[in-house]
Formats: structure tokens, sequence, C-alpha cells
């Protein structure tokens, strides 16, 4: 048997987990990864389309999937802020903004990543509460924003974790924080079919159905046309984290977004790092091998 490498890296997930059906995914593989050292996780709103709620929605989902794993109480868990930013100076407090500056503080514990799967709400309450932050060993990866330069873009405008906070996004990029940040035309590419869902997920255990048939769930009530798939668009997120090796980066100077949601170049904060290719085999069949590992350590727990 192979001997897991017992160093870890020190990590938040801050995510709208209740949105869609892909941030449960990884969640999940982010909690299966022993090389990640969950310092906590951040329910975060997903604006008010869907919910007045969004914020607390994520919460109950989150809850509900570390119980699936058996793991209640395994995680800090600290609620996000409600809704977004009222303005670029205007910090929403909140447990997890506070969490992230502790965490982002400490000087005894090594570099800090925090993925975030959503809208950036609570990096930016956090910088505008505490900006000397931003001066710490501490990574920002976003899964969010639009492609770069001429690459089409057929989804909605502007694109969706963007949406539901540009002044958020605003902030960050200016603060001279280190971004990672994987853009909507490399999100979309993690895409797993329902046959692959049935066959590598589905059948380990209750974790396994919930995931599965929350990804069907989700394409019937929003999905326009029929499909038999869907892009686990949050997942290159904790890919990053366990292995920064498996994307190609490129470097992108100081850039601000407009009102409407485009790109502009700034003449404050610093260059960020853009995600141009990322490794979705390795991705996938770590996550689909945990699954399959849990699977089988749960069910043999049960079976005891």
């Amino acid at each position: 048997m192979i001997i897991d490498d017992p160093r870890t890296r020190r990590v938040l997930i801050n995510s709208d987990v209740k949105n869609e059906a892909d941030d449960q995914f990884a969640v999940v593989h982010a909690l299966l990864s022993p090389t990640l050292d969950i310092r906590g996780i951040i329910p975060a709103h997903f604006g008010s389309a869907r919910s007045q709620t969004s914020m607390f929605d994520s919460r109950a989902e989150l809850d509900l999937i570390l119980e699936l794993m058996e793991r209640p109480d395994a995680v800090r868990v600290e609620n996000g802020a409600p809704h977004a930013l009222p303005s670029a100076t205007e910090p929403v407090d909140s447990p997890g903004a506070r969490l992230i500056i502790e965490e982002a503080r400490r000087a005894d514990a090594g570099p800090l990543f925090i993925a975030f799967l959503g809208p950036l709400t609570d990096m930016a309450t956090a910088l505008l509460l505490a900006p000397d932050i931003a001066r710490t060993d501490t990574t920002v990866i976003w899964i969010g924003g639009p492609p770069y330069g001429d690459r089409e873009y057929s989804g909605t405008w502007p694109e969706f974790n963007l949406r539901n906070d540009i002044h958020a996004a605003n902030v960050v990029f200016a603060s001279g924080i280190a971004v990672w940040q994987v853009p909507s035309d490399i999100y979309r590419l993690v895409s797993v079919s329902y046959a692959e869902l049935r066959r590598k997920v589905e059948p380990h255990g209750a974790l396994g159905a919930h995931l599965a048939q929350g990804v069907v769930d989700f394409n019937t009530a929003h999905h326009r046309v029929a499909t038999e798939s869907r892009s686990l668009g949050d997942s290159p997120a904790i890919a990053l984290m366990i292995d920064p090796w498996c994307a190609v980066f490129r470097k992108q100077g100081p850039t601000r977004f407009t009102l409407d949601g485009h790109y502009e170049p700034s003449d404050v904060g610093g260059d960020i790092l853009v995600v141009e290719q990322i490794d979705v085999r390795f991705l996938l069949e770590d996550m689909f091998a945990k699954l399959a590992e849990f699977g089988e350590t749960s069910g043999a727990a049960a079976a005891q």
C-alpha cells in the first residue's frame, strides 16, 4: 500500500456550496485529500436571484455534506457575508472574514492557500478590515471571471461569480495579494457525464448518491436543453492546492473590472497568475479514486 506523504498544506475554502451542483464535489475532494490541512470552510452567498438567504442555504448544504461524510465536527465552519459589498470601500463583516484574517496573520504555519469557489466578498472584507494581510504569504485561488482577450464566451454576462460581487473582485485585485485566477473558459472544461457519475460516484454510499443526483437535479431544473453532462467547474481550485504543477499559468498585469464585468488595465495592484490549462485527467481521476476509497472505508465501518 502506498503511504501518504505526512506533510500538509494549510488551506481555507470559501464556497457558495448550494449555488449549483459542483461546489459539493470540490469540498468533498478537499476533505478527502490528506495533504490539505483544512483550517476552515466558509459558506458563501450566491446573490439573490434564486434565494434571499443564499449564504444560509450554502451553510445548510455544507452541514449536510459533512453529515454524509460522517464528519460533522471535522472542520471549523464560519459563515461568510450574507450579501455583496455595497461599495469597494465598505466591508461586510462576518465570522468567515475574521477567520481569513486570523489564518493569514499566523506566522508559525507556513503559506496559506484560500480557494474561492464563488464571489470574493469575504476575501475583500478581510482585506478592507486588515490591509496588512495582503503582505502575508497568502494565495487567493479564484474560480471566476470571463475569458481574457478574444476568446469566445457564451455564458451569462457578467460571469456568474464575478457578477455576484464586482466590487469585491476589484478590492482583491487592487490589494496586491497573490491571486491565481481560473477564468470561465478553463473551469468549464472539467466536464463529467451522467455515465461517469453512475459508474464512479453514485455507487459510493449516501454521499456518492447525493453528489450524483445533485448534478442531474440541477441540470433538470436549470438547463435549457437536454443534457447528460455538467462541468465540475469549482474543482480546479482543489487540484491547484493539491498540486500547483497541474496547471499552466500566464502572468497578467494589474487588472480591474468594469461594472458591466469587462476587464480593463489598472494602475493599482500587482500581477496575477491566470490558469490557461489544467490537468483535468489528474483532477477527476484523483477525486473519483478518493471517493471510491471513502466508500469502501465507510461501507466497511457500517458493516462492523
